[in-house]
């Protein structure tokens, strides 16, 4: 079946839902909804069965609904209408929330419902819980939607029709709405209004006398204040004290500074750094060690998956003691949004020389990717429990085994990142894991891949698990079964041996030289597509066309 993705841009979600239909045998385009008319011309080429809008910020237009099965994916449950339906819902404390997949009409949200899922909210980041709860209901949902168009006959129930509908109509969500009061707000009241705008639009606030956005909120325990009281940095983050306790606010964004992109606090505010005192920072960095029987669990929970200097420095400091402890297994858990996604590219585009940075960021990477190959002590683990892209993808394959669970995506490409050559020794983990073609068509592909997809080609060595908690919980079951194997000592002197083989035939060096020529060219020379790119990922400029990669209807080589 002919599907065509109409969204806002290639999010988490819309690049799960391509997985998932392009696995189950569909045929999928996207077009970003950019305006009306390349709507209707993306329809008139592609000739769709039906349309998916997985991620809009405007409605359809007429002549499309009218005329199309457009499938509206929304974040909320049945009857919920508004354009802010995961914020209001944060904000409120809801204990159960949903996805709706609705046939687009005159009325916004209010269309017929094909499909329904609902699924247990916490105290979470709207971030967070879009890209895991709402990306797990809307692929139930929207597989089950299809399923029934497939069928044919099937009959959308109209809202007024459907059996315990609670969901009502919201207005979007106003900054007077998300408003802190800092002297009468408790601190679960505080986390709810910030989670509730994380990713976007961020709560307005005041730091230092600034005017500024708030993000990456975390209840800071035992630490207490006059409500309000700005009490010191902790890791990155500003703590705050609320009326019952405090918070650490990890990233915000000034408007009127330097720099309007969002950043860590205490670079976004470094001037006013010198104003507050250091506190305890112990696990603020996001760097977590676990240690059970002879397993080692290494976990780094970075915002959004980016990985700057320092923290790849913190990063392979903290592998490193790993090493040194007497276990026979490390296993590297990463976050549960994400499990890597590369270099920080907001803190680069901050520099006072964004192509320094990027030389410095991208030595870091390789010095981590290079410890962990050249670990002969341990036999290494990946366990990827969140999604992976770029140089974080790459990352991975510098240990022995990655695991996945099957709700992961992996971007294994840099091309999106204005033709960025990449790094992390990827010239030698993913041509000895796929061979080399494959992997030359991977590089050049720019699309996402599940992590089924990745296993059966051999760049993920296992997928399993349902859910976070169930993967994590077999990933501690199999490592430590992996760590007590009979032939755990011969797989361990067999991965030495072939180490020194390898490096007689070609040093990783080389290979690392390599990679790092090509990017001094991407970072220094005169082809500036990299810089472009980076400022357009990071200022959120909108998009101008589809990416011809994305929109297979527009290459004449398709249909």
């Amino acid at each position: 079946m002919r599907i065509l993705f109409l969204t806002h841009s290639f999010n988490s979600l819309t690049q799960r839902l391509f997985v998932d239909l392009t696995e189950e045998g569909h045929e999928v385009s996207i077009e970003f909804d950019i305006a009306d008319s390349v709507t209707e011309e993306a329809v008139a080429l592609f000739q769709p069965d039906i349309i998916l809008a997985p991620f809009l910020k405007r409605a359809i237009p007429d002549a499309v609904w009218r005329n199309n099965v457009c499938l509206v994916i929304h974040p909320g449950i049945v009857g919920d209408r508004g354009p802010s339906a995961l914020d209001w819902a944060i904000q409120r404390g809801e204990n159960e929330w949903g996805v709706t997949v609705l046939q687009a009409n005159a009325v916004m949200d209010g269309g017929d419902i094909w499909a329904a899922e609902t699924f247990p909210m916490g105290l979470a980041k709207k971030s967070s819980l879009y890209r895991n709860q709402v990306t797990e209901a809307s692929s139930r949902a929207v597989k089950t939607a299809v399923a029934r168009y497939l069928q044919g006959g099937f009959q959308p129930c109209p809202l007024k029709e459907w059996p315990g509908a609670r969901g009502k109509e919201h207005p979007l969500m106003r900054q007077a709405d998300r408003k802190i009061n800092w002297e009468s707000d408790d601190t679960q009241t505080v986390l709810r209004k910030i989670h509730a705008a994380d990713g976007f639009p961020g709560v307005r606030d005041e730091l230092f006398g600034s005017n500024c956005y708030l993000f990456d909120a975390h209840a800071e325990p035992g630490m207490a204040g006059r409500p309000g009281a700005l009490l010191g940095w902790r890791g990155h983050g500003v703590v705050r004290a609320t009326r019952d306790g405090a918070v650490r606010i990890g990233h915000v964004r000034r408007p009127d500074g330097e720099h309007t992109f969002k950043l860590p606090a205490s670079v976004a505010f470094a001037s006013e750094s010198e104003s507050l005192p250091l506190l305890d920072d112990t696990g603020a960095d996001g760097i977590r060690y676990e240690e059970a029987d002879s397993v080692g669990y290494l976990y780094f929970d970075f915002y959004n998956g980016a990985m700057a200097t320092a923290q790849c420095r913190l990063l392979l400091d903290a592998y490193r003691k790993a090493c040194a402890r007497p276990t026979r297994v490390i296993v590297l858990m990463g976050g549960e949004d994400f499990w890597s996604n590369g270099i920080h590219l907001n803190l680069i585009e901050a520099a006072d020389s964004p192509a320094d940075e990027s030389w410095n960021n991208i030595q870091a990477m390789d010095d981590l990717a290079e410890a962990i190959l050249r670990t002969t002590s341990h036999l290494t683990i990946a366990a990827l429990a969140g999604n992976a892209g770029a140089g974080g993808a790459f990352l991975a394959l510098a240990a022995d085994l990655v695991w996945a669970r099957p709700g992961v995506v992996l971007n294994p490409h840099y091309k999106n990142m204005g033709n960025l050559y990449g790094s992390e020794l990827w010239s030698y983990t993913l041509p000895r894991r796929i061979g080399a073609a494959q992997a030359q068509d991977i590089m050049q592909n720019r699309l996402p891949l599940g992590a089924e997809q990745a296993r059966r080609m051999g760049i993920v060595d296992a997928c399993f698990g349902t859910d976070m908690e169930s993967f994590r919980s077999e990933v501690k079951k199999r490592a430590l079964e992996l760590s007590v194997m009979p032939d755990y000592e011969g797989r361990l002197a067999a991965k030495a041996e072939m180490r020194r083989c390898e490096e007689s035939i070609k040093p990783l060096v080389l290979y690392r030289e390599f990679e790092l020529a090509e990017m001094r060219r991407n970072f220094y020379g005169f082809d500036p597509s990299y810089h472009y790119a980076r400022y357009q990922f990071v200022h959120k400029t909108p998009h101008a066309w589809t990416p011809r990669h994305l929109c297979r209807h527009r290459d004449n080589r398709q249909s």
